[in-house]
């Protein structure tokens, strides 16, 4: 029998940030808010230790492995989140009819695109805050997922079909995307 690589990838926990570990639920709670996700496989343990989230994997499979760092990845978003925050910027395109912007509850409305009589609309996640001023609208939150999740519905939203790319340019586009 083959003796069992042990990986293990360490994510620091900075000083104001408070992490639990309730069987497979990790819990990160900083100065911006709190954030829960499930990080749950039979072979991967999380535990906290000495300051820092220990991800364990005894097993010599490459995706499990991958599915370590993929992870570490998570936990430090999520610490950047509710430490610091996102903050995603997005630019109204217009070339032939003015674009009007609205937040609905949890919608933004999109009125007036390429002349269309009917209001598009794009999801605005749980979490995220969006901030429409002249030509442009910010989008913040503590979770980078539905930050960006929000900014491609968004796109999403005015994405133009049947109409040559090349001249309708007109929509919402990402522009620039970090902390705040």
């Amino acid at each position: 029998m083959a003796e069992t690589e042990r990986m293990e990838v360490n994510v620091s926990i900075p000083a104001g940030t408070n992490v639990t570990v309730h069987g497979s639920r990790l819990t990160i709670k900083g100065k911006k808010g709190e954030l829960q996700r499930t990080f749950e496989h039979p072979r991967i343990d999380v535990k906290i230790k000495d300051g820092s989230i220990h991800i364990v994997t005894g097993s010599k499979k490459k995706a499990d492995k991958a599915l370590i760092g993929t992870w570490s990845s998570h936990m430090r978003n999520m610490i950047n989140g509710v430490n610091n925050g996102y903050q995603y910027k997005m630019r109204i395109i217009f070339s032939h009819f003015p674009i009007k912007t609205s937040v609905k509850g949890s919608e933004l409305l999109i009125e007036n695109f390429i002349g269309e009589r009917f209001a598009r609309k794009a999801n605005i996640l749980e979490g995220v805050t969006v901030k429409i001023s002249g030509e442009s609208i910010t989008l913040e939150g503590i979770s980078k997922e539905m930050v960006g999740q929000t900014a491609a519905n968004i796109e999403k939203a005015t994405q133009i079909r049947d109409y040559d790319p090349r001249v309708f340019q007109d929509g919402i586009y990402l522009v620039s995307r970090g902390d705040e």
